[in-house]
Order: C-alpha cells, then sequence, then structure tokens
C-alpha cells in the first residue's frame, strides 16, 4: 500500500574500555545523539512508538527504539519487535522479479497475457491485452487500486476471518474503465503487484513467501521480517489508525495480538512486518547489489517512471527514486497499513541505508514527516 512513511554493535575489553570510561566512544556519540533524536522526533509528533535502523556503508547497524509497544498496556517497543511495512513489502516481491528477469523466466517487456492469460477472469482486466510486465512493475497499467474500492473494504471488515486470494481481490476491478492506457499514466495501485506476485507463483511453482525466505530471509538471517499469513502474527505491536482510516478500522487494530481484520490480504502489496533495523539491512543488501545481481539492480533504478509521490520523484521496479537537496539521490521505498508508517531510504553516494517505522498512520500534524526525519539523520552521520 501507498504513503509515508521508513543491532549496535560496540565491544571492548581491556585498557581500551578503561580509555572509553574518560572519553566516550565515537559509535557510543552516535547512539546517542540517534537516541536523542528519534526520542524527539516521536514526541513532536504524539506517535506512541518509532523504531530507527541505520546501516553504515562498512555494515555496521544501529538499531533504536522510542516509546511505547502498546499504550494501553504502557510497554516500552524495543528495537527487535516488528510493525506492519506496508508496502515496503513490494521491495521483496520486486527483487524476486528480478532474479527472475536475470534467469530468463520472466520477460519484462512480455505482455502479462503470456503468463496468465488461460485465467477464465483475464480478458476482463483492464487494459487486459496491453498490459506487460513492466507495467505492473512500475504502475503504468491502469489497474486501479482494489484495496480501496468500498465494496472491498465493506466486505474485509464484515469477514476478518477470510484468507483472500489474488483473484478475488482482482474480481474488484473487473470490466472496470481504465483511467488511462497501459503505460500512458502512472497510478499507484496494489494491484499491479498483486497481478505480479500470480507470475511469480506460476513461474516458480511454489509459494512467493516461500521463494523470498530461501532467496533472501535466510541467507540474510533476518530473522525479524515476517510474512503476514493470518491475524495473528509473532512479535507484532499494536498499532493505532487514529478516526480516520482508509479502510475504515478502528484505532487499535492489534490488541492482544489479533489483528481487527486479516492483514493477509495485502500479500504481494507489501506482505511483510518488520523491525526497522533489519529492514534497513535489507534495504542495504537490496541497493548495494548483495541480495541481487549488480546487474539488475541497476535495471530497478533505470526502468524508473516519473511518478506522483512528489517533485521530481520517479518510480523504478519496485523503488522510489527521489534527488534530494538535503542528502542527494535516494532509493528507497514508503509504507503504510492501518496503524502503522514506514520509510526506507538508501543514500547511494555515501553507501548508508536508513528505516524507520512508527506504530501509528495518523501522527501528529505540524512534525517533520517520516522521510524528512531520516534526511536529517542521514545528513548528521
Amino acid at each position: 500500500m501507498k504513503r509515508w512513511i521508513a543491532g549496535i554493535l560496540v565491544g571492548v575489553s581491556g585498557l581500551v574500555a578503561l580509555a572509553q570510561q574518560a572519553a566516550p566512544s565515537p559509535a557510543g556519540d552516535l547512539n546517542t545523539r540517534l537516541q536523542t533524536a528519534l526520542d524527539e522526533w516521536r514526541d513532536s509528533i504524539q506517535a506512541p512508538g518509532a523504531s530507527l535502523g541505520v546501516v553504515q556503508k562498512d555494515g555496521s547497524v544501529v538499531g533504536l527504539a522510542s516509546g511505547l509497544a502498546d499504550k494501553t498496556g504502557s510497554r516500552k517497543l524495543l528495537p527487535s519487535q516488528l510493525m506492519m511495512a506496508g508496502s515496503t513489502g513490494k521491495t521483496f516481491f520486486a527483487a524476486l522479479a528480478l532474479q527472475l528477469i536475470e534467469a530468463g523466466q520472466l520477460d519484462l517487456n512480455a505482455p502479462v497475457a503470456k503468463y496468465l492469460g488461460d485465467r477464465p477472469w483475464f480478458s476482463r482486466l483492464p487494459n487486459a491485452k496491453d498490459i506487460t510486465v513492466r507495467h505492473l512493475m512500475t504502475h503504468t497499467s491502469g489497474l486501479v487500486r482494489y484495496e480501496m474500492n468500498p465494496k472491498f473494504t465493506a466486505d474485509l471488515r464484515a469477514q476478518p476471518d477470510k484468507a483472500w486470494t489474488p483473484e478475488e481481490e482482482v474480481a474488484y476491478l473487473l470490466d472496470a474503465t481504465p483511467p488511462f492506457a497501459a503505460g500512458q499514466g502512472w497510478d499507484y495501485s496494489d494491484t499491479n503487484y498483486i497481478v505480479l506476485g500470480m507470475i511469480l507463483e506460476k513461474l516458480t511453482d511454489t509459494k512467493a513467501y516461500d521463494e523470498i525466505a530461501r532467496r533472501f530471509l535466510n541467507p540474510l538471517k533476518l530473522t525479524e521480517v515476517a510474512p503476514t499469513r493470518s491475524r495473528r502474527t509473532a512479535g507484532l505491536v499494536n498499532g493505532y489508525a487514529g478516526a480516520k482510516d482508509p479502510l475504515g478500522l478502528p484505532d487499535e487494530v492489534n490488541p492482544n495480538g489479533v489483528f481487527v481484520i486479516n492483514p493477509q490480504f495485502e500479500w504481494a502489496g507489501g506482505g511483510f512486518a518488520t523491525s526497522a533495523r533489519q529492514l534497513a539491512r535489507w534495504g542495504h543488501a537490496l541497493y548495494r547489489a548483495q541480495a541481487i545481481s549488480p546487474k539488475m539492480r541497476d535495471l530497478m533504478i533505470a526502468e524508473a517512471v516519473p511518478a506522483r509521490l512528489g517533485p521530481e520523484t520517479r518510480y523504478g521496479l519496485g523503488v522510489i527514486v527521489r534527488p534530494t537537496t538535503p542528502v542527494g539521490r535516494t532509493w528507497g521505498h514508503s509504507g503504510f497499513f492501518p496503524g502503522y508508517l514506514t520509510e526506507l531510504v538508501h543514500l547511494p553516494d555515501r553507501g548508508i541505508t536508513l528505516a524507520v517505522q512508527i506504530n501509528t498512520s495518523s501522527p501528529a500534524r505540524g512534525g517533520r514527516s517520516a522521510l524528512r526525519f531520516l534526511y536529517d539523520v542521514a545528513g548528521g552521520l
């Protein structure tokens, strides 16, 4: 889904430890400064809790947390705890697609009909004959957002235990008039990645979640990244959606560890809960071409098209590309899910990656956005 948003390793002994008692280490100073910045920002936006992950150019990781995991129970938020990552989860599905492209199994230029044209509903999909894989991955297909369809949101709330199939979700768009011809406009939509996910599972003949775990999560030891398969996700803290949630959910979305609806519906549109520190680790591996090849990383960026996400912002193959004044070029993704906001940012010119998450999707107005907060943090590194 759309919107904004984004381990500490200091070990010494002996004489070095004695020296540090008189003069704090640079790493210690950095952690203190980041913790202060996180605390102040969280307080300014009145978020219950906030988590920050930073991966330096040398691979060292800082993971910090501020505030509460559940404001009704006053449990302190820990850096290891998870929040819904929203659309930042698209980066995992995009990475899988890029590996299949490199292997020659998936053709970026191929019409989607090549892979799904035999499905009985396919011809009723808007722009069905003209959509390519590239259109799906860059949100230029003309497929609008099933997840914001009022009928879908009503059905979602009415059936909180339902496990949705991709075909059931796509059905909310069938026979609709597209807003533009394929490739002739841009409109952010989870539907694009739901359709992409169906293609990925057809080509791999396995569940996309399992393939993502095999290729990325397990090798990178991302134990604080979990697919959201049901109403219960281990380690997921409570989230607060505010009074005007677009899906019509109540303020408290994960009371007692049971989500008020089944977040499984998000799937390839996002579909993960993460800690900020391990989301930053994932972004670092992805954008520094450690999770995928340099050739595919470059393709991911090179395919970026103009996107309605801010001045000069472009959208590539599962990546938001921004030129910024504060920190230069950035690659990353934003994430929204009711009760949570996430931002993931990589600075290619400096080789650092940052992620921030808050457990509210309705922060107080007047404070800096999550993206601006990360820019300010990066400027101080």
